[in-house]
């Protein structure tokens, strides 16, 4: 197989969660376990970080990768989704897997998968997993995907575990309540291994403490321990922040390139883990710096408050539950615009009440269908807005919804694209 080949088999032959929803979940790591034993536990190899949370873990991901990629270690990273390619779910110091790897990967090992009956995600973690491996990095930064006690990442032993936050989202797998979510989020903590919550909050802090202590494992509140206070920034593609640790200046005007107000919460989260890293590793305040200014150039970070264009203004933001949505909306708030045009879609599985109760009156909505089994249909979501008082067209693609609204909007307006990773991932 090439790999043009190669990728439509993996998307075509095996569950894939974020193409086609519950069909894809697994309750159970049963399968995960063969696979790493089958590919001799490529998660033994190489030192990990290990990242959870409802919003925030993508952002915290590529920080931390950053900053040491900066300090000159060779770092893995993995993440999903993906929005363009899906070789950005797994890199080196920011470059992709080779589409070569890719294919001999799959080739070597595709019998073996079939007998397994993999899901899409547990065939990625194994590659991810054997990939850093094989290339010998000194640390991998590992996102889970959904969840985290059962999500197939949870076999790796990191040096810290981090927690980003804690939604309402994927309420049907994980739990209806923040405690509940929680607790699927907290199976990530290991045994005398430290944890970084990144926002304390009353109705999940007692969940986290209460596993930490089962696991004797130290707990630190990053929002506790550390906070970024924001400036006024030097020019539009640049966030100034004062970063204090126990109320002492830690470090003055950090610049961050990510644009989004909620990046506040992310950055704190990332350098207080980071911190956890350096009786391990050499860290020094240059490499910070250094690292969370250049992350977008340096490991492809993208979707996140990303601008497009300006005249109008075209921004767009993977946000895609309350919680996200919400810091969207108050974000949009602070522009200065003539009028709004919101290009959304959604996905089939979600909550879309609690997020269209939360979106402007105002706005002119563009109403589309990520090209995925598990999108929206562009007419249902319209239906549904429409008894929140949101009112567009309904388009049949996402390029046709953001095609018309460059053309209708003037050089004063703002074009917001949001709603689902795969709605931007369409657009970007």
């Amino acid at each position: 197989m090439n790999y043009t080949e190669t990728i439509n088999w993996m998307f075509q032959k095996l569950p894939m969660f974020q193409r086609i929803g519950g069909a894809a979940y697994r309750a159970s790591l049963d399968n995960t376990i063969q696979l790493l034993s089958h590919l001799n536990q490529p998660q033994q190899k190489f030192r990990s970080v290990h990242i959870a949370g409802t919003n925030g873990k993508g952002s915290v991901s590529h920080l931390m990768a950053s900053v040491l990629q900066d300090a000159g270690y060779k770092t893995g990273l993995y993440t999903s989704p993906h929005l363009k390619d899906f070789r950005e779910r797994i890199r080196i110091n920011g470059e992709m897997i080779p589409q070569e790897n890719v294919i001999e990967f799959i080739s070597r090992h595709k019998m073996e998968f079939e007998k397994m009956d993999l899901s899409f995600f547990e065939m990625t973690v194994g590659m991810a997993f054997d990939y850093f491996a094989n290339e010998g990095v000194d640390i991998a930064i590992i996102e889970t995907g959904m969840g985290g006690r059962l999500d197939s990442t949870n076999l790796v032993t990191p040096l810290v575990s981090v927690i980003t936050n804690i939604g309402l989202d994927h309420t049907m797998y994980l739990g209806e309540t923040l405690a509940d979510i929680a607790t699927e989020k907290a199976g990530i903590i290991k045994k005398n291994i430290p944890v970084v919550i990144g926002e304390t909050r009353f109705e999940t802090r007692e969940v986290f403490i209460a596993k930490a202590q089962e696991m004797h494992s130290p707990i630190l509140f990053a929002d506790i321990q550390f906070g970024a206070k924001r400036l006024e920034s030097m020019q539009n593609n640049i966030q100034l922040f004062d970063i204090w640790k126990n109320d002492q200046l830690f470090i003055e005007q950090l610049e961050l390139p990510l644009l989004g107000y909620y990046q506040q919460k992310n950055i704190v989260t990332a350098i207080c883990a980071i911190e956890q890293l350096k009786p391990v590793f050499q860290i020094s305040e240059s490499n910070i710096r250094e690292g969370v200014a250049n992350v977008t150039r340096q490991t492809g970070l993208m979707g996140r408050w990303q601008i497009l264009g300006r005249s109008p203004l075209i921004i767009a933001d993977t946000g895609h539950n309350q919680d996200g949505i919400k810091e969207v909306v108050w974000q949009l708030k602070q522009l200065k615009y003539n009028h709004l045009h919101i290009v959304i879609g959604m996905v089939n599985d979600k909550n879309i009440e609690e997020m269209l109760q939360l979106l402007p009156h105002s706005a002119t909505y563009y109403f589309c269908k990520a090209d995925i089994p598990r999108g929206l249909d562009a007419s249902k979501l319209a239906q549904a807005a429409s008894e929140f008082g949101l009112h567009g067209e309904v388009f049949d693609s996402v390029w046709n919804a953001y095609s018309r609204a460059r053309h209708t909007a003037k050089y004063d307006d703002v074009i917001f694209i949001g709603g689902s990773t795969f709605v931007v991932a369409e657009v970007v």
